[in-house]
């Protein structure tokens, strides 16, 4: 009764824009929960609410993944203060997530996660290999930021946006992956992407990096070509996104609340 009673009040105070970002931003976070890549309550997705103001939500740092839902997301400013609701957020989370809301104007979702496989490529001096299908659609929008310790500091924030530029996808050196989208759909599809491919490479470097067939000379760019950015939102927002959101209405509809 309490969560119904939560739900009916926040869905009550925010715009139905804002409560459409929020059922897809809990989506995306019980997405990460089933597909295993959560590190109990320590990375962190998030979305910019519509409006003038550029607030963006944000888990709250006490729930696990599998938890979240609409109505439990902590709206903050850019300074990391909560936005109506007092709430504790993670402060790498702020750090890293206020950096690329701030900056980029397309960059409505921010998805960052610390899985072990994205970890492991992390800290290969050579980065993602372009090897597989998916690490060749992943390479096209990659970017790379080197490791500065936990993302507590606020200066990283100028180096971390510098080193994204333009790119949609990145690997944080020593630490895991992150990818921006216009939706969340886009930023969860690219981070499925280029976590299939972490996993792939490390699979594939097991068997040792001699025996690995080299794709065509060419191939890679073309891929990047073929998978651009607009094919890829398409693909997510009209046909991958729906799909997922199925999945887990079959699973547990409860993101929802």
């Amino acid at each position: 009764m309490a969560t119904a009673a939560m739900e009916r009040s926040v869905r009550d105070e925010v715009s139905a824009e804002e409560w459409a970002v929020r059922v897809d931003l809990a989506a995306a976070y019980r997405l990460v929960a089933l597909y295993g890549w959560d590190d109990l309550i320590f990375t962190h997705l998030s979305a910019r609410v519509p409006g003038p103001e550029h607030h963006f939500l944000i888990n709250p740092y006490h729930l696990m993944f599998e938890e979240m839902t609409a109505s439990a997301l902590v709206k903050i400013d850019h300074d990391g203060r909560p936005v109506g609701r007092p709430a504790m957020v993670n402060a790498a989370g702020f750090v890293i997530h206020s950096a690329i809301h701030m900056a980029r104007d397309d960059a409505r979702a921010v998805l960052h996660l610390h899985t072990p496989h994205g970890q492991a490529v992390s800290a290969m001096d050579f980065g993602l290999l372009p090897h597989t299908q998916t690490a060749m659609i992943a390479s096209g929008e990659l970017a790379y930021h080197d490791y500065e310790g936990i993302a507590t500091e606020l200066e990283e924030r100028e180096r971390l946006v510098a080193d994204l530029g333009d790119k949609s996808v990145m690997i944080l050196r020593n630490h895991g992956t992150l990818t921006v989208g216009e939706t969340i759909g886009h930023a969860f599809l690219r981070m499925y992407f280029l976590e299939r491919a972490c996993q792939a490479q490390v699979h594939m470097l097991a068997a040792g990096r001699e025996h690995l067939n080299n794709p065509p000379q060419g191939t890679p760019a073309k891929v990047a070509v073929q998978a651009d950015a607009r094919t890829t939102r398409m693909g997510a927002d009209m046909l991958a996104w729906p799909a997922l959101l199925r999945k887990l209405d079959r699973i547990d509809p409860s993101f929802r609340e």
